[in-house]
């Protein structure tokens, strides 16, 4: 049975890649600072407590999940927008597009009592019709508790990334990501995975941030759960990051319904948040060509 790979916060990133693509992957310890654990965990507390169970096995029936994290929590707008992640996911994802975006966000609050959920693969979000040559996902779980064994560390089965579609895994191919708090595991769209069994007294919580190709429709709507009058107090890189930017060249403009008759009709997504885009030549081209 393969094993995960742990690394430290100052690991060289070719080696983490390696081990993400390998394994399809690997924890890095302690990247949260203590600091941060301590505001992420008082801005989220509400949140949690006031979330309700899931409604059937997948999302789990003793499981509390809770998105909207970039509008709901400041602090979650820094782990979304960590300098380490981002170089991470952007050099993984690189092969498939020029530009990554901000597919889900999530608290993951596993409670006494859940079951395993079942081992599945995340890029099944888009329905399977992926050519598997292409990843799609750059995923994280930080870990808000201690993830360990009896209270449901994510289960994940290793080198999972290089198998059929109809191989199952098995428990003796499966480890669960034990880890302290304030570490994050990274895991690829393609690795076979699932929360864990909480066979213990407390809450395994964790916070699901997961990017994926500027091209694709992200499982999280941001322009609803951050819609404009809230993503523009945001800084611009995590803007982008929910997608108020040009995907490409064509892919994201908009009209304003009230706007019929002036120049610009034809708008990059920037302007709904009362600024113009930075990159100023596609700028041009969408507004005045």
């Amino acid at each position: 049975m393969a094993d995960l790979s742990y690394f430290e916060p100052d690991t060289d990133h070719g080696e983490i890649l390696q081990a993400l693509r390998d394994d399809g992957a690997c924890v890095i310890v302690g990247l949260m600072s203590a600091d941060l654990q301590t505001r992420t965990k008082s801005e989220l507390e509400g949140f949690i407590d006031a979330t309700p169970d899931g409604r059937d096995d997948f999302t789990g029936r003793m499981t509390g999940r809770s998105g909207a994290l970039i509008a709901r929590s400041e602090a979650c707008r820094e782990l979304v927008m960590d300098r380490k992640i981002i170089d991470l996911a952007n050099a993984f994802l690189e092969p498939y597009t020029d530009k990554i975006q901000l597919h889900l966000t999530q608290i993951i609050d596993i409670r006494p009592g859940q079951v395993a959920q079942p081992r599945h693969r995340d890029r099944l979000a888009w329905g399977g019709y992926l050519p598997d040559e292409i990843e799609p996902q750059f995923n994280t779980i930080w870990a808000l508790t201690d993830f360990t064994e009896e209270n449901g560390a994510t289960r994940v089965v290793p080198g999972s990334v290089k198998w059929s579609h109809d191989r199952r895994a098995t428990d003796a191919e499966t480890v669960q990501a034990s880890m302290p708090a304030g570490s994050v595991l990274l895991y690829s769209g393609s690795v076979i995975h699932g929360g864990g069994q909480n066979s213990s007294e407390l809450n395994r919580t964790g916070i699901n941030i997961t990017y994926c190709l500027g091209w694709l429709r992200t499982e999280e709507n941001q322009f609803l759960s951050c819609p404009p009058a809230i993503a523009k107090q945001l800084d611009y890189d995590l803007q982008e990051m929910l997608g108020y930017t040009m995907g490409t060249y064509a892919l994201g403009y908009y009209s304003d319904p009230d706007g019929l008759g002036e120049v610009n009709d034809l708008r990059p997504p920037e302007f709904a948040l009362g600024r113009p885009p930075r990159d100023k030549a596609s700028s041009a081209t969408l507004i005045t060509d």
